[in-house]
């Protein structure tokens, strides 16, 4: 992808907003970023995904950013208000090749979100960037921790499927995993 695309974002009474590649020098932002969604969920019955083990740590994010794998959601002021990792391609997410309760529904290559987080200032941040990863690939898979309802609505909102149940290794707690075709 080269620079980001520019779309209207709607839902946030018609600002214009940007997904980019993070840069080093969003890296303190990013990390902040991460707080405020750690709190967030913390606060709304989900303290288990992210909390106890202060996730993510900065050496994954540093890792993200060199690799060209982490996005920035930038508002029309230029403030950075969310975060993702994405990534497209065959078989790249290895805890995905486990799946047990149910399967994926189709096996060619795809897109992977993770760690998306929104300072919510904005909303509707969240799903701005599924949509954008979506337009990337047509086809991404994802998971959520069980207790994540904020989440799981954001993505049955947007027409992904539960398929079935896989691990992570950061922890033991199950994640609910969920494709979009």
């Amino acid at each position: 992808m080269q620079g980001y695309k520019e779309v209207l974002y709607e839902g946030a009474g018609g600002r214009r907003m940007k997904i980019r590649k993070t840069e080093e020098k969003d890296f303190e932002r990013v990390m902040e970023i991460y707080g405020i969604a750690r709190k967030f969920m913390s606060e709304h019955g989900n303290p288990n995904q992210w909390g106890p083990t202060n996730w993510p740590p900065a050496a994954l994010i540093r890792q993200d950013i060199e690799a060209g794998n982490s996005y920035v959601c930038v508002d029309e002021g230029g403030r950075v208000t969310g975060t993702f990792y994405y990534i497209a391609g065959d078989d790249i997410e290895p805890t995905y090749r486990e799946i047990t309760d149910g399967a994926w529904r189709d096996g060619r290559p795809y897109g992977v979100v993770h760690r998306m987080a929104s300072d919510g200032s904005a909303k509707g941040v969240g799903r701005f960037c599924l949509n954008w990863a979506y337009e990337q690939c047509g086809h991404l898979r994802i998971d959520t921790h069980c207790d994540n309802v904020v989440m799981q609505n954001l993505l049955q909102s947007l027409g992904f499927v539960h398929c079935g149940t896989i691990y992570v290794e950061e922890d033991n707690y199950p994640r609910l995993a969920y494709e979009k075709v």
